[in-house]
């Protein structure tokens, strides 16, 4: 990413709105709809966890920028956008459904100035994560799967886990689930997923010796 202001002034009424309009044209009616709920509960999450409610905002709408296009297109636009070293040519053979997420990262940070970096990162991580997550990332990841379109198992308890508990936890429990859901239905895992994981495991586990009195 290139060195950029990282505040939210860019992100003006007019600039989202113009690429909302902008979204109409390269997203199904559908898609859009999930984007605008995703937008929208970013903004809640960023409420309730004290992030930066614009930007949140933004991340959500921009999110699925790329989202428009079929495997041989997305696969495409890596190459025409010179990720593939950077993605690594396996994961751009076998996943291609992650594939929109650095894809638009890149295109946004060349075409808008305006978006901060921070914003940036969040949707580029917002398919497979990172160990190093921040609270932006973390707001759109779990907006992105507990938006008002969502149905799946987890999905009531994992809304009513908003505000109960704090945002790397909600962001693990929503994690978590996704992993779960990939082995359950064994679907190919990007092959950072475990190392993410880890990562997270190794946070909550308890240190030596704490749980001593219990053993």
């Amino acid at each position: 990413m290139d060195e950029r202001d990282d505040g939210a002034a860019g992100l003006t009424d007019a600039f989202l709105a113009a690429r909302e309009a902008e979204l109409a044209g390269r997203v199904s009616p559908r898609r859009l709809e999930h984007i605008r709920g995703v937008a929208a509960t970013a903004r809640r999450l960023a409420r309730t966890y004290g992030v930066d409610e614009r930007k949140a905002y933004a991340a959500g709408l921009l999110h699925d920028w790329d989202k428009g296009l079929d495997d041989a297109g997305i696969c495409q636009r890596v190459r025409d956008l010179g990720l593939e070293e950077a993605i690594g040519p396996w994961v751009v053979e076998n996943m291609p459904q992650v594939l929109h997420a650095p894809t638009a990262a890149a295109d946004l940070g060349r075409r808008f100035p305006e978006i901060p970096a921070e914003v940036l990162r969040a949707i580029e991580r917002h398919t497979v994560a990172a160990e190093d997550m921040g609270p932006l990332d973390m707001v759109l990841y779990v907006a992105d799967a507990l938006e008002p379109g969502r149905q799946f198992g987890r999905i009531d308890e994992l809304r009513a886990a908003e505000g109960a508990v704090d945002l790397e936890e909600l962001f693990f429990l929503t994690y978590e689930y996704w992993v779960y859901l990939l082995l359950e239905r064994r679907r190919m895992m990007h092959p950072d997923t475990i190392r993410i994981w880890n990562t997270y495991v190794a946070r909550r586990a308890p240190k030596k010796g704490q749980d001593r009195e219990r053993s």
